[in-house]
């Protein structure tokens, strides 16, 4: 089994799904990481506010895999925008993680209130040109946030991590991204548990026709819309389950009919606008 790669604007490629270790307890990181590479996942997702950096660097540095097969991401929290804070901050997340440099360094959060995340967008182009980061991008930004540090700066994030789910699609972010060749990294993906999959006839039909469960049809769904995915799981059954989603394909009918279920108002988000996170 291999898992596909997608190319960032940066020239560096990203594999298309990993695991991502959102709300995974510290004392349970390195455990579940472990079993995670054990079963094939090579792009592991964590950041500073998730608390469990360290379980993420004790699973790679016990794993023995070659540093360069492995794609890891961390983040910039909130209150690091400042001076010379995204700096310290990524030091800080390096240490934990046991290693030199991430693949991928994240503004978490736009913080628009706050309206310092120009700088730190500023900070992170001087992260990666020190080598502390191959590649940077953003998350939870919104065409207004991305159109104002492509502005200041000249330089557009590689990607751009969304809530995105079925029932929450964000496309006016989505088209600017293809447009301006910023990859979607779709946190969320199955909408966190918050709404059953198996209980809407388009995805539970696509299930039924390829033999899958509701969680792979959209997963498939996502790769096939060129997401990058990493969903969480504490299961090794299910991290097992999450990767075997490469031997079928959905057809056109089959993706337009759970493109067709997002209401298209915003109520099918299931976290926090990003407007409101400061």
């Amino acid at each position: 089994m291999s898992i596909p790669a997608l190319p960032m604007n940066s020239g560096f490629d990203i594999p298309q799904l990993g695991y991502g270790v959102f709300k995974v307890p510290p004392a349970a990181t390195e455990r579940a990481v472990t079993e995670a590479l054990s079963v094939g996942y090579r792009h592991i997702d964590t950041a500073a506010i998730y608390g469990n950096e360290e379980g993420v660097g004790a699973a790679i540095g016990a794993s023995g895999i070659p540093r360069d097969e492995l794609f890891i991401t961390t983040k910039l929290w909130n209150d690091r925008h400042e001076g010379d804070e995204p700096r310290a901050a990524i030091g800080e997340s390096l240490e934990k993680l046991g290693l030199d440099r991430v693949d991928l360094y994240l503004v978490h959060w736009p913080t628009p209130a706050k309206d310092n995340y120009v700088h730190a967008w500023e900070a992170l182009i001087g992260l990666r040109d020190a080598g502390l980061a191959r590649t940077i991008g953003v998350s939870n930004f919104l065409v207004p946030h991305l159109e104002r540090i492509v502005a200041e700066t000249g330089v557009t994030p590689a990607v751009d991590q969304i809530e995105l789910h079925p029932r929450y699609q964000q496309r006016e972010v989505v088209a600017w991204a293809h447009e301006h060749g910023v990859l979607i990294e779709a946190w969320g993906p199955l909408g966190q548990g918050k709404y059953d999959l198996a209980g809407i006839p388009a995805i539970d039909e696509a299930a039924s026709a390829h033999g899958k469960s509701p969680a792979q049809v959209v997963l498939r769904w996502h790769l096939q819309k060129g997401n990058i995915v990493f969903p969480k799981s504490v299961r090794v059954e299910r991290l097992r389950e999450n990767l075997d989603v490469f031997d079928f394909e959905l057809s056109s009918r089959e993706v337009a009919a759970i493109d067709d279920l997002d209401p298209g108002d915003g109520s099918g988000r299931v976290s926090a606008h990003p407007d409101e996170v400061n």
